[in-house]
């Protein structure tokens, strides 16, 4: 896990600043609790780092996470993969890592997603969602994202999967 800053939100998901909530706990030798969001959020955040340096080796790796599929290339791409929408996200592009685009907070993770993705003719094809371009990649390792979506969808239950994704608008009117 990176280092966190003083003036940045405490990852215990208590919404304080980290230097009055678990700073002076951390520097008294005292290991603070964090929620399972807060866990998850850093597991997050850190297998996409990792799943980054392994594009940045150009070595091909899949790994799922929850409803998520990680994907690095042997050209040095790396993608997040979001499957019950369909979603995707570059992280890294022959071999160079990109800004991770996601809005945390203690309630909620927001991935900026900037594709769908879909399989066509056994390739692999993206979506923009800025102009609705198409772009279809070479030697993406279709079978196994296939696989990988199959084995997801086996363990969750669809009614879960159906309440991934919050509506910005029903979670504004909640608040």
């Amino acid at each position: 896990m990176g280092k966190i800053g003083r003036n940045e939100q405490c990852p215990c998901g208590s919404g304080k600043k980290f230097k009055h909530c678990c700073l002076p706990k951390e520097q008294a030798g005292v290991t603070p609790a964090r929620s399972q969001e807060a866990e998850f959020k850093l597991s997050l955040i850190s297998e996409l780092e990792a799943i980054v340096k392994v594009a940045m080796e150009k070595r091909q790796k899949i790994r799922e996470l929850g409803v998520f599929i990680l994907l690095a290339t042997e050209d040095g791409d790396a993608w997040l993969l979001e499957i019950t929408d369909s979603d995707a996200v570059q992280l890294a592009r022959g071999g160079e890592a990109l800004e991770i685009p996601i809005d945390e907070n203690p309630e909620t993770i927001e991935i900026n997603w900037s594709h769908t993705f879909d399989f066509s003719n056994k390739e692999f094809e993206l979506t923009a969602y800025s102009d609705q371009s198409k772009s279809v990649m070479e030697n993406y390792p279709v079978k196994e994202i296939s696989a990988a979506i199959k084995r997801i969808k086996k363990k969750f239950p669809s009614e879960l999967l159906n309440q991934i994704h919050v509506d910005p608008a029903e979670h504004k009117q909640a608040t």
